[in-house]
């Protein structure tokens, strides 16, 4: 015998429970948080007032001479004493000059001379 195929059947659907499922979708949102700085650069300038005191030194030497007429001086034998004569043509006034009685020979002993002549000074009137 032949058999037709019989229709399927249907069955009542057996509901599972329900699987729940997240999806996560996210959306970046930039909120500026402002925190503001302020510097503030002080420049100190200070002004260093030197004060100099600047001194100078100077040395002096004074010097005085004195010429002192001793007069004729009794010599030594073969002795010198240097000086310079003031005999005849010595000083200032007329005729005087290096002549006679420089260094001539004094009144002491034989060679020994004071470098002084037998006349001194000017306006001697001993001649």
């Amino acid at each position: 015998m032949y058999c037709r195929p019989r229709p399927s059947q249907v069955m009542p659907a057996v509901v599972h429970p329900t699987k729940c499922c997240v999806t996560h979708s996210f959306q970046n949102i930039v909120v500026p948080h402002i925190h503001p700085t302020h510097h503030t650069h002080v420049n100190h300038i200070n002004y260093e007032n030197q004060h100099s005191f600047p001194q100078t030194q100077s040395n002096v030497n004074q010097v005085t001479q004195s010429n002192v007429n001793m007069g004729p001086r009794p010599g030594v034998a073969g002795a010198y004493s240097p000086g310079m004569g003031m005999g005849p043509g010595m000083g200032m006034g007329p005729g005087m000059g290096m002549g006679p009685g420089y260094g001539g020979p004094g009144t002491g002993v034989a060679g020994a001379s004071t470098g002084m002549g037998p006349k001194q000074g000017p306006g001697f009137s001993g001649r």
